[in-house]
Order: C-alpha cells, then structure tokens, then sequence
C-alpha cells in the first residue's frame, strides 16, 4: 500500500509540474497473453443495462446514453472498485474510458442533485461529491497508463474524468464546456487546477463565460492529447486492444497513427487569445466586464456575445470562479479538489444563496432561461459571501479525504 502511495504521489508531481507535456515513462510489462484475467472477478462484470460496462482489456463504457452519460453515485462507487482492482491487478497494463451515445460524458448528473436539495437530503448531495471527486484523484494519480475517448459532448465531471489522466482522444465530434456558472454553480471536478494551468487566461474566460471547445481547440490548448475523425475511433480501439506491452510509448504510437493535424479556424477563441488575456487578466469580475465592454465600443463584435454570457451568469457564481481559478493556479489537484468540496457543500446547503437550485430550474427542468439570481448583480456580492464559499460548512464538518498519507 505505501508503495502504492508513493507512485501516485510521484505521478501527481509530475502532473503538477508539467499539465501539457507528460512525463510517460512507467516500467514496460508484457500482458499479452493475461489480458481478460480481470474479468475472473464476477462481481466486477456488469450486465448490458448497466450504467458502467467493462469491456475486455480493461475497457470501461460510460452507459447512461439517454442522459449523456451524467454520472451518479452509484457510477462513481463502482469505478472507484474497477479501477482500484485493476491498479492492483499485474495482468492490467492501461485502463481505456469511453461513453456510449453522443456523448463522453456531460458531468455529474446535477439534476438529480437538485433533487437530494429539494427533498432535504444534504448527507447524499455530500456522499455525490464525495465519491466522484475521490475517483477524479485516482485517475489523476493513477500508476497505469489511462486514456479517456472524448468522442462526444465532454463537460463538468466528464473532463474531471478524464483530463487527469495520461491521453484524452478528442474528435471532430468532441464539444468541451465548463458551464457550471450558468447554473449558479462553479468550475468543479478539478476544473480549478486544469483550466487555471491553460496559456494565458483562457482558464479564467472558459471558467466564467461557459463557452465551448471543439476537439481541435482542446488539442490546441493542452486539454487533450490527441485529435483523429469520429470515424477513426473503432480503429483506435482496436489497436489498443491488440497492444501487448503497457508501455506508454506503445499506447503513444497507437494513438499518433490515426491522429489528424488540423487547426482552430478563425473564429477560434484559441485565435483572439491576445484578447482573452487583455480582457481577463483583471482582478476582478468587475473590471474584466469594462474591459470587455471597452472593446465593443472598437466594433468588436465577438466581445459583445461574451458580454452576454456574463450578464446571463449567476453574479456570486462568476466572483467565486474567477477566485476559484486564480487560487487553483498555485495549488495540486488534491488541494483543488478539497478546496472545491468545501465549495460545492457550500452551493448545495444554500446558506449563501440558493443560486445552485435555481440555475438548474431555470436551464434544465422549466428551461425558461430565466433565473432570478440571488444576489441579483455584481454590486450585491459582498467579499464576505465569497470568503464564505470557500470556508467548511463548520468547523465540524470533515474536509474530503484523499489518500495522502
């Protein structure tokens, strides 16, 4: 068990000190000829209408197609019992992650959050974070090699998910958001340490304005590793199931091969990054809307719909994610991580504001689009709310426990 520790502490190091260019190399071993072995555990083994499918060669499917494969409690015990299985398992080399349908993963399933607040039962909406957030930092910290097909929509939880670990696969079908202030909610799920580690400020314009990435843009900052056509993804799943060493630069090779070089076309925030940075390096909430105000007045038209977006957004949800991300910048997974369960406690208790609740009416269930945020604007958050976000339920109240030691 130490020694266990020890490679995910030293595989979060590495993770830490360098998001974009990995440090791949882990001993190489031969698997070829015990690759279903894993399956001899029957509890482990899900029937087709499963919410998690295991595959053989220590393939996981993503099975909630008709929700966008959002993840529940019960998904995140049993990938937390695979993949810790699967760690200790020699005959495993690498683990592959997919979803099935049109997306990869759409993040926790918020609705059914809103639910546990409306009937009262806070002790669930904890044990919800609880468990996902522990199994985001196994795959951060995971000591094999881990590769998330992002074929599809790939947003909150679902890039928690996966941009842990060691290659995320995007396609041309690939859509990635962080869209959580839009809901009264924040960047979670990890999304305060890797998007606060993208060039310039695009963690901080993705994290306050919700907006969407395509597959080529991911590539393009550091949130993917690789991008190929939709219609490659049966060829890529194929040569990983014939890989016979778990070497990352075998898994690497296997992956190149079918990638495709394409870039972020004009309209590309990736390509108005100068005027990302000039708008949202700010320090405030404040000052990056007069920035951005400053630039309409230039004809920039493209500010003007991003302008909009923050407007629509919940006003304590866009102070505390612009926090969220500045702190994350200077802080481990595992301190973002904790950092953000304090967080999400706070937005699910609603003793600051009960923005969560009605964001996800507002958008997801009435869809009138018309949420009545509370505080109504910028000028009605006080610092004090904000301190408050970040601060434990009480001082009774257990921080997330991640295996540390």
């Amino acid at each position: 068990m130490q020694s266990l520790l020890a490679r995910r502490r030293r595989h979060l190091q590495r993770f830490s000190a360098n998001f974009i260019n990995k440090d791949f190399s882990i001993t190489t071993r031969s698997f070829g000829s015990s690759t279903n072995t894993f399956l001899s555990d029957h509890s482990l083994v899900a029937n087709p209408h499963s919410d998690v499918l295991v595959e053989p060669n220590s393939t996981v499917v993503l099975n909630r197609p008709s929700f966008l494969n959002a993840l529940t409690i019960s998904m995140g015990k049993r990938l937390l019992k695979l993949y810790k299985s699967w760690e200790d398992n020699p005959d495993v080399g690498f683990v592959v992650m997919k979803g099935n349908g049109r997306a990869f993963c759409a993040g926790g399933d918020i609705v059914s959050v809103h639910d546990m607040i409306k009937k009262g039962n806070i002790e669930e909406c904890k044990e919800f974070f609880w468990t996902l957030y522990n199994f985001m930092y196994l795959v951060g910290t995971y000591s094999k090699p881990h590769v998330a097909i992002l074929n599809g929509i790939t947003m909150g939880g679902g890039a928690g998910i996966s941009i842990p670990g060691t290659f995320r696969v995007a396609t041309d079908k690939t859509i990635f958001a962080t869209p959580e202030t839009l809901i009264g909610f924040h960047p979670d799920a990890g999304a305060s340490f890797h998007l606060s580690h993208l060039p310039g400020y695009l963690g901080e314009y993705l994290a306050l304005t919700g907006d969407m990435l395509n597959g080529v843009e991911m590539v393009a900052c550091g949130l993917a590793t690789h991008y190929s056509l939709n219609e490659n993804v049966p060829e890529i799943e194929e040569c990983l199931r014939r890989l016979i060493k778990d070497d990352p630069s075998v898994i690497q090779t296997c992956l190149q091969k079918y990638s495709d070089l394409d870039y972020p076309n004009n309209e590309s925030v990736i390509r108005r990054i100068e005027t990302v940075d000039k708008c949202f390096s700010h320090d405030t909430v404040e000052e990056i809307i007069d920035a951005l105000e400053k630039e309409v007045e230039k004809t920039n038209g493209w500010c003007s719909a991003i302008l909009k977006k923050l407007k629509y957004a919940s006003p304590l949800s866009l102070k505390v994610a612009l926090r969220s991300i500045r702190e994350g910048r200077f802080q481990t997974l595992d301190q973002c991580l904790i950092r953000e369960y304090r967080m999400s406690l706070q937005a699910v208790v609603g003793q600051i504001s009960s923005d969560l609740y009605e964001g996800v009416r507002a958008r997801l269930l009435d869809k009138d689009f018309a949420p009545k945020w509370d505080p109504p604007s910028l000028e009605h958050v006080t610092p004090d709310m904000v301190d408050q976000y970040f601060s434990p339920l009480s001082s009774l109240e257990p921080d997330l426990d991640l295996p540390r030691k």
